[in-house]
């Protein structure tokens, strides 16, 4: 036998090998997905946020003054800064969807 001869045999004896033992590793048919607890047209959408300009006219409505700062926040919604009604300089945590203010407190 030539040396090509004996790789081809190799090949052919390490193919069918393989092939014998491909059951083994069949996989057994999917399984279908359990029903939802609850039908999506039941499960409100989420609210859209406010865009910043919104956010402003809602501060401004709820007596806020010069209102010099608005960012999105990822954990709480909007963080603005601004003069409350009393004329103190206050930071406000604001909810994106709504406008309220969720948090208030004195800005150093």
């Amino acid at each position: 036998m030539t040396r090509v001869q004996k790789t081809l045999a190799a090949l052919a004896i390490g193919g069918s090998v393989l092939a014998a033992g491909a059951p083994a590793f069949a996989q057994t048919a999917p399984q279908p997905a359990p029903a939802a607890t609850a039908p999506a047209a039941t499960t409100p959408a989420a609210a859209p946020m406010l865009t910043i300009r919104q956010v402003y006219d809602k501060m401004e409505a709820a007596g806020y003054r010069n209102i010099s700062e608005i960012e999105r926040s990822s954990k709480h919604g909007y963080e603005v800064k601004a003069y409350d009604p009393q004329g103190q300089r206050v930071k406000l945590r604001v909810d994106p969807q709504t406008g309220a203010v969720t948090r208030s407190r004195f800005d150093d």
